[in-house]
């Protein structure tokens, strides 16, 4: 049950947690629009279209900034209930470290779930926006959007070539398709090459259309011409080639399972999307982790006042940063686990922060 003196503390955590996210979120936003404002202005852009790629962009900050404003909110709660003497009383009246952490641990975790949604879903659907007004009107990574010159792994034995592809009409044109030996994936077994390729929605397949069959035995060589072929089922449709132009950022949590498998399934080196995938889930709990570092820190009194607390936020949290990215890269390389590196640093970290919080006078 929430007594008087949880409303207390979780109220002061809860308006200086909400009050740093959205000095952090203004702080980036007008950095980056500094940033990028000669661009804005060289392309023309309206102040309707840099507002609505900001408005998109507000939700990837929030996701990187949650922990570091949560970090803060500790730090400064704590530190100013330990300044004016308040955190000193209530351990005088029994009340231990512990107690006085439940409800700002309790908020984290909830914090915590409803990031996962919000990271998972929200932030997906909001950089593809984002992206898209870049593209279209900034010209900005323009080189995620090509339909030229797409290579597919269908199957172990199979590999697509598609010169463009036409996503009005979902048909695929100049399309190669070379099928392997399963027995030595070096000798190639058959190959078509055809003038479009297009997809039937009803049947859900793809047929071949104008174009040539030829198939290989030992050193012999059968050809032949087709108005249309169906050469059995393909492994993807239209939407995953739309989605070979995604960056994992811009998937939720259903398509990138979807593509790790189609990856799989493949046989390519899904390291890397796994190590996103499980990051998406294990990044929020850093909210949790974080207050184990800022409350022990702040509940010590100190002289120096909150330039220190902030400068103690921005360290932790550039150390995080800066554990994760390293962990990410060997899990990249395959050198780990994806697993293990998507939790690594929470697991550093929340082993150090108990060390921290066992070392400091509850």
């Amino acid at each position: 049950m929430m007594t008087r003196l949880d409303r207390y503390i979780i109220r002061q955590f809860i308006l200086t947690a909400f009050f740093s996210l959205f000095a952090i979120t203004i702080i980036f936003v007008a950095v980056n629009l500094m940033d990028n404002l000669d661009d804005f202005l060289d392309l023309n852009a309206s102040v309707g279209k840099i507002a609505a790629y900001y408005l998109y962009f507000i939700p990837e900050i929030i996701k990187l900034m949650t922990p570091v404003a949560m970090l803060l909110s500790a730090l400064f709660t704590t530190g100013r209930l330990s300044t004016y003497n308040e955190l000193t009383a209530l351990k005088s009246g029994g009340v231990s470290l512990y107690r006085f952490m439940l409800p700002m641990i309790v908020f984290a975790v909830f914090v915590s779930g409803v990031s996962i949604y919000f990271n998972g879903w929200v932030v997906p659907f909001a950089n593809k926006k984002k992206i898209e007004i870049g593209r279209v009107y900034f010209q900005k990574d323009i080189e995620y959007v090509s339909k030229n010159n797409i290579f597919i792994q269908d199957s172990r034995t199979r590999i697509i070539s598609i010169s463009i592809f036409d996503d009005t009409r979902n048909v695929a044109i100049h399309v190669s398709i070379q099928d392997f030996d399963p027995g030595n994936l070096s000798v190639i077994a058959a190959r078509y090459d055809a003038n479009e390729m297009r997809w039937d929605p009803a049947a859900k397949q793809w047929t071949l259309f104008q174009g040539f069959e030829r198939r290989f035995n030992n050193d012999t060589e059968t050809l032949r011409s087709f108005d249309s072929l169906f050469i059995g089922v393909l492994n993807f449709s239209p939407d995953d080639i739309r989605k070979k132009q995604e960056k994992p950022e811009e998937m939720n949590y259903n398509d990138l399972k979807k593509f790790i498998a189609n990856q799989q399934r493949a046989g390519q080196d899904v390291s890397r999307w796994l190590v996103d995938y499980y990051g998406k889930i294990a990044f929020p709990f850093a909210s949790v982790i974080v207050i184990l570092f800022g409350i022990p820190f702040s509940s010590i009194k100190r002289r120096s006042g909150l330039g220190v607390e902030a400068g103690i936020a921005i360290g932790i949290s550039f150390l995080y940063m800066i554990f994760l990215q390293i962990s990410q890269a060997f899990g990249y390389n395959g050198d780990m686990h994806p697993l293990l590196t998507a939790w690594l640093a929470n697991i550093i970290f929340f082993m150090a922060g108990i060390y921290v919080l066992w070392r400091v006078p509850k």
